[in-house]
C-alpha cells in the first residue's frame, strides 16, 4: 500500500523543475511527447476525435436520450473542425490564433495526453488502499464542510496540481464504482475539479498578477472551496440524489483524533490493498477507461469549444448573459461593471476568455476575474464536456445554473475582498 501510494503521490502531487520548467512529473511527461513528437501528437489527437464522434454510432449509445443525441451530432460536428484544422481549410475567421488554433494546441493535445498518461498512473492512486486511508482521517472535515467522503480530498488535490481532467477521471471511476452517491460525484465535479495550479499561472501571467501570486493562489483557492461549500447546499445540487456507502457509514464512527481512528484508517486502506486486482489488470482497466473518456472529451472540446468561442467573439450572446451579473459587479464596486460582467459571462465558453478581455482593466477588475475565472469551474470549452463523459447523470441545465451560482457567489466573496486588501494598501 505504502509503495504504490508512494508511486501514485510522485507522479500526481510531487513538483519537480526539469529543464528549467517546475511541475508534477505527469506534466513533464506530457511536455516529452508533445516536445519530442509534435506531429505525431497531432494526428494522435485527430485520429482520437475521430474515434469519439464515431463511438456513440458503434455503440448504439447515440440515441439513449435526448442529451445523447445532441452531444453524440457535436461530436461530428467536432470531427468537422478538427478536419479544418489538420487539413488547413474551412473560413478564415476561424483561424485566428484564439480560435480553433487555440482550442486545438492548448487544450486538445494537453487533454489527449494526459488523461490516458495520468490513467495509467491512476492505479497506485486510487487502486491499493489511498483513497480509503485518506477518507478516513478526512472524513470529519470533508463530510462537515463540503457534504462529500474523506476520500474526495485526493480529487480536489489532484486537480489543483495536476488537472481537471484527472480530478474528474478519478470521480467518475469512483463513481461507477459505487464510492460516491449522484449528489457527491456532483459536488466534486462541479465544486474541486477547476484547472491546476500551472494554468492558475498563466492567468495571473494574462492579468499582470504575478507580483501578487501568493495573495492570488492562496485566495483563489480559499473563495473556491467556500463557494463549494454553498452550492452543496442550494437548488440544484440539494435536491440531487444521495446514499451513504457501507465504508462512509463505518468512517463515521469513533473519534479520528485517536490512535484507535488511525489505526481503522491504516486497516481499511490494507483491507483495500489485499483484495486489489493485479497491478497491470488495474493499469489496463484504467488505461482502456481513460482512453475511452479522452475519445469522448475531445470530440466534445472541437465542438462546443469551437461554437462557445464563435458566439463570444462574433454575437452579443455573452453580452447579454452579462447583464446577469451586472447586480452584483455593480453592488462590490467594481470598475466598469458592466465591461467586466460581459467579459465574465464569456468564462462559460472557455474559462481564459476574461483574462484575455480585462487583461489591460484596473487592479480590482483584473483580480476579481482571475478569482472568477478558476472558482467558477464550469466551461463548454473543455470541463463541461469532461463531467458528461464521466457518466455524472448531471444534466447541461443543471451545470448552467450551477455555473451562475458559482460566479454570482464568487464576485460576492472577492470583489469586497480585494476592495478591502486595496484600502489597507496590502496590494496596488
Amino acid at each position: 500500500m505504502f509503495a504504490f501510494a508512494a508511486i501514485g503521490i510522485f507522479f500526481f502531487f510531487i513538483t519537480i523543475t526539469i529543464g528549467g520548467e517546475s511541475s508534477i512529473p505527469l506534466d513533464h511527461l506530457v511536455t516529452f511527447f508533445k516536445d519530442r513528437f509534435p506531429n505525431g501528437i497531432k494526428y494522435y489527437a485527430f485520429l482520437v476525435i475521430i474515434g469519439g464522434g464515431v463511438f456513440p454510432f458503434i455503440k448504439g449509445t447515440w440515441k439513449d436520450s435526448n442529451a445523447d443525441v445532441i452531444l453524440s451530432i457535436l461530436k461530428i460536428i467536432g470531427i468537422v473542425f478538427a478536419s479544418m484544422y489538420i487539413f488547413h481549410f474551412g473560413p478564415q475567421f476561424l483561424f485566428e490564433k484564439d480560435m480553433i488554433p487555440f482550442l486545438f494546441n492548448n487544450l486538445v493535445i494537453s487533454v489527449g495526453l494526459i488523461v490516458p498518461l495520468g490513467a495509467i498512473f491512476l492505479s497506485f492512486l486510487i487502486d491499493y488502499g489511498l483513497l480509503e486511508l485518506v477518507g478516513v482521517i478526512m472524513q470529519p472535515i470533508m463530510r462537515r464542510v463540503w457534504k462529500t467522503p474523506g476520500k474526495s480530498a485526493v480529487d480536489a488535490v489532484a486537480s489543483f496540481v495536476g488537472s481537471y481532467s484527472i480530478g474528474l477521471l478519478i470521480t467518475g471511476k469512483v463513481y461507477k464504482n459505487g464510492g460516491y452517491s449522484f449528489k457527491e460525484a456532483a459536488i466534486i465535479a462541479t465544486g474541486f475539479s477547476t484547472v491546476s495550479a500551472t494554468f492558475m499561472i498563466i492567468v495571473a501571467k494574462t492579468l499582470d498578477l504575478m507580483h501578487l501570486w501568493n495573495l492570488y493562489f492562496w485566495m483563489t483557492i480559499f473563495i473556491t472551496f467556500i463557494v463549494t461549500a454553498i452550492t452543496a447546499r442550494i437548488y440544484p445540487i440539494k435536491r440531487m440524489n444521495h446514499f451513504e456507502t457501507e465504508s462512509d457509514l463505518a468512517l463515521n464512527k469513533g473519534n479520528l483524533n485517536t490512535n484507535k481512528g488511525l489505526n481503522r484508517a491504516f486497516e481499511s486502506g490494507l483491507k483495500v490493498c489485499s483484495e486489489a486486482d493485479n497491478l497491470f489488470v488495474n493499469i489496463k482497466s484504467n488505461f482502456i477507461a481513460g482512453l475511452i473518456m479522452t475519445m469522448s472529451i475531445l470530440a466534445s472540446i472541437m465542438s462546443v469549444g469551437t461554437i462557445g468561442l464563435i458566439l463570444a467573439k462574433f454575437t452579443p450572446f455573452f453580452d447579454i448573459m452579462g447583464y446577469l451579473f451586472y447586480p452584483f459587479a455593480w453592488v462590490t464596486n467594481i470598475p466598469e461593471p458592466v465591461e467586466f460582467s460581459k467579459a465574465i459571462a464569456s468564462s462559460l465558453a472557455e474559462m481564459f476568455l476574461p483574462a484575455l478581455i480585462l487583461k489591460d482593466a484596473e487592479l480590482v477588475s483584473r483580480f476579481t476575474a482571475g478569482i472568477v475565472s478558476i472558482s467558477s469551474i464550469l466551461f463548454f470549452s473543455a470541463s463541461i464536456p469532461c463531467i458528461l463523459s464521466t457518466g455524472i447523470p448531471i444534466s447541461i441545465k443543471d451545470l448552467v445554473i450551477i455555473w451562475i451560482e458559482r460566479v454570482i457567489l464568487t464576485i460576492l466573496i472577492a470583489a469586497p475582498s480585494i476592495h478591502l486588501l486595496v484600502f489597507l494598501k496590502v496590494i496596488h
